[in-house]
């Protein structure tokens, strides 16, 4: 039988066996790899230092906004937990691991969960980040969630009590989820979508002024749109519409205004336009490039190139586009190598093979420079009604029942590439899972707190250049 390219471990004939089988199959994955073996966090021996890992992913960076990564980085435990998933990664790789594969999120901590818009304009909650998409062993992606529900939960001041609470929540869900997408056929797994006003619906419950808070997440996020962003990204000069400078944040750069002005930009755009498909390529055919910019994103994307281009039709409709440098996933060095050898393609193929619905306009092209460097990159939509919850914010109730929103999540995602079968029987009906998930994450959320403190300690003593957070 031929094998996925995404689950070069998983074949074809092991998902269509009877659900019965593929349950004991995952029960007995138990015998090489017990639950009690994901207790430990990391080695206490040989690990290598954080900043030695994160150092070496500066390299490929530009290097003017490396100091401002590190201070973003550095202001909070969960923002340190962001930015470090290369670390994180070799963690993970040191510790047990089982053979259940999925295509991993690899990067699923709380704030890599987002409200957007389908392409039927229904918004939906799902994962939103997957720069470090590769296929890999599920539990990958669940450490990572549980420890970011700790180490958030700890940032925001709460007991101990609090935190082990809010981690359980999202465990419970995972597991609760996975054991209803595995009673699932193929097709309503595929259909199945996490509509926006069900997720606010739970997390509302909890707190004051529920019906109030819960209508102005939604509102956010639906006037987050290409003409929300003409209004705040832009502004008429001299008769032309142009992205207005931000900096360091949002930058008008000569060279690459130059750049896109060239036969080498219109043939790296066409590029792009190969990889959509066809109905998607007549529709990007109606929009003409107006202005481009390069813009800073996230805590761990700090420093990677990311531009954005404005771009109109004819009877002026604006349309923003981001396209992001793609570089191999952190999870390749442990892992092994993509499948695919463009690292935008990458990207767009785990992300459409992990939601439920993706971006209309999603794509890959690879640049190559004067020098004759090539960079990969990946195109999405700026904004388009996408919105988040301020997790800082959230009280002890809240972010349980936000993290369970992730961790049901989570589940369906794994499902969608995975054996949810299997890791349903691997991961048990009762508790015990959870209770694991929770112990572990405690653990790496100590080891996380060590970790910023060395980077603080390294900043204070000048061997870190930081730029304060903007």
């Amino acid at each position: 039988m031929p094998r996925s390219p995404f689950n070069s471990e998983i074949e074809s004939d092991c998902l269509r066996a009877a659900p019965a089988e593929r349950y004991d199959a995952g029960r007995s994955r138990r015998e090489a790899v017990p639950l009690e073996a994901h207790v430990e966090a990391a080695p206490d021996t040989g690990r290598t230092d954080s900043l030695t890992i994160l150092a070496e992913q500066d390299k490929p960076r530009l290097a003017e906004l490396v100091p401002l990564r590190y201070g973003r980085m550095s202001r909070t435990p969960f923002t340190f937990l962001r930015g470090a998933a290369a670390v994180m990664a070799s963690d993970l790789a040191a510790g047990a691991r089982t053979t259940l594969r999925v295509e991993l999120c690899g990067d699923a901590h709380l704030g890599n969960f987002r409200w957007y818009c389908a392409p039927d304009r229904e918004q939906v909650f799902d994962l939103n980040d997957f720069d470090e998409t590769l296929p890999g062993p599920f539990e990958w992606d669940v450490k990572r969630l549980a420890a970011s529900v700790t180490v958030s939960a700890r940032a925001n001041g709460f007991s101990r009590t609090q935190a082990r609470a809010a981690t359980r929540s999202a465990m419970r869900y995972y597991r609760k989820f996975i054991a209803v997408a595995s009673e699932l056929g193929p097709l309503d797994l595929y259909y199945y979508r996490f509509k926006s006003q069900a997720a606010l619906e739970r997390i509302e419950k909890h707190g004051k002024n529920h019906r109030k808070w819960k209508e102005e997440v939604l509102a956010k996020a639906t006037r987050n749109n290409s003409l929300r962003a003409l209004d705040k990204l832009t502004a008429v000069v001299d008769g032309r519409r142009v992205i207005v400078p931000d900096p360091p944040l949002i930058v008008r750069v000569d060279d690459v205004i130059a750049a896109a002005e060239s036969d080498a930009a219109a043939q790296f755009l066409d590029r792009y336009r190969q990889s959509l498909p066809l109905d998607r390529r007549m529709l990007l055919d109606r929009f003409s490039v107006v202005d481009i910019a390069r813009k800073v994103v996230g805590v761990g994307s700090v420093g990677i190139r990311c531009l954005i281009v404005l771009l109109e039709a004819g009877d002026g409709t604006p349309l923003f586009l981001q396209f992001k440098q793609a570089m191999p996933s952190v999870l390749e060095t442990h892992l092994g190598a993509s499948a695919f050898e463009q690292a935008g393609q990458r990207v767009v193929e785990g992300q459409r093979l992990i939601q439920a619905t993706s971006d209309v306009l999603l794509g890959w092209a690879h640049w190559q420079e004067p020098g004759g460097q090539e960079i990969d990159f990946y195109f999405r939509q700026l904004w388009d009604g996408k919105g988040k919850i301020d997790i800082e914010e959230l009280g002890p109730d809240r972010l349980a029942a936000y993290a369970s929103l992730c961790g049901k999540t989570l589940a369906y995602a794994h499902a969608r590439s995975g054996d949810a079968m299997a890791i349903r029987g691997y991961i048990g009906e009762d508790k015990a899972f959870d209770d694991i998930m929770v112990e572990y994450a405690d653990r790496y959320a100590d080891i996380t707190e060590r970790d910023l403190a060395q980077l603080r300690e390294a900043i204070d003593d000048g061997a870190i250049e930081v730029v304060r957070d903007i």
